[in-house]
């Protein structure tokens, strides 16, 4: 048994802001990806994942839903015949690692699902996120779906807002000097804390005045100047961006980037913003001369996304 490839996800812009509504571009990732595959002889990695896999069928099986049902019979009996999910999907990176697992798993056992190849209205969009959300809860205890949603689909997805989700043209890789990259900080990085940490941060008065005032008016501007390829837009806007998360999302910046940080805004070499939702993993990186901004890091590993 070998299933079908899932890819990693981007979400270029909205981490958090997504959380209070405003405007997301997540975009597939094609470098790393994972796939259901089946061993008889179970150890290491493979092992691992199949006794997480028990765990994560043994919530769905809990699930009482009326948005989706599964083949439990199937996904259980595969189980029992060793199979596990094969990833490259570097995990606690921000990436989507289990976004991919959970997206193999709807599309190989649940009941009526819904297609790629059919007509996806937004009401089927929705649906699909909404079912996503609640499968991809049991890994990170509260769940968009957005990651399992990209995987699935393997399109760009523009989120409006909450009700108003659709796939994204964005344009097409051209040769140029300007790129997104990420930029690795070589450590894990969890999800339910850095969420926790936010929530927290949302209680005080100033820090929601600046997520609506000053975040999402410069997320939501750079999702608009990426779509329709204004780039010296583009990165007037990511810059205040991340002005604004070093000055107010410091505990979701690794430590040992504080400094990488602010050199990239003072030198304008580079400008960096959260992948997901920080602590750790991948940082993403905006810039107008990747060779420069590669020299610029030289000391950290670079990975390229898109070119300009």
């Amino acid at each position: 048994m070998k299933g079908p490839l899932f890819y990693a996800k981007i979400l270029l812009f909205g981490e958090y802001g997504i959380i209070k509504d405003s405007k997301g571009l997540a975009i597939p990732f094609n470098a790393y990806r994972g796939g259901l595959k089946t061993t008889k002889v179970l150890e290491g990695k493979a092992k691992a994942s199949n006794e997480n896999l028990y765990k994560f069928y043994n919530y769905i099986a809990a699930l009482n839903s009326e948005l989706v049902s599964f083949n439990l019979k199937k996904f259980k009996a595969d189980l029992e015949k060793g199979m596990y999910f094969d990833s490259s999907i570097p995990q606690g990176y921000g990436v989507g690692s289990s976004g991919a697992l959970v997206a193999s798993i709807y599309d190989k056992y649940a009941a009526d699902k819904i297609t790629v190849l059919e007509n996806l209205t937004r009401e089927k969009l929705l649906k699909l996120k909404e079912i996503f959300s609640l499968m991809e809860s049991f890994f990170h205890g509260k769940s968009s779906g957005l990651d399992p949603l990209n995987s699935y689909l393997s399109l760009p997805i523009l989120i409006n807002s909450r009700e108003h989700i659709e796939p994204a043209g964005i344009p097409s890789q051209k040769e140029g000097k300007g790129a997104v990259f990420l930029l690795d900080s070589e450590q894990i990085g969890e999800t339910e804390p850095m969420v926790t940490i936010f929530m927290n941060k949302m209680k005080n008065e100033g820090f929601r005045k600046m997520l609506n005032e000053e975040f999402v008016t410069y997320s939501d501007a750079c999702i608009d100047d990426f779509l329709h390829g204004n780039v010296a837009s583009l990165f007037t806007n990511v810059k205040s961006l991340s002005q604004v998360v070093l000055k107010n999302f410091k505990p979701m910046i690794p430590d040992a980037f504080h400094k990488v940080w602010a050199k990239g805004i003072k030198t304008n070499d580079y400008y960096l913003k959260l992948c997901g939702s920080g602590g750790g993993g991948y940082i993403l990186g905006f810039t107008e001369d990747y060779e420069k901004a590669q020299k610029s890091l030289k000391d950290y590993k670079t990975e390229l996304v898109y070119r300009f």
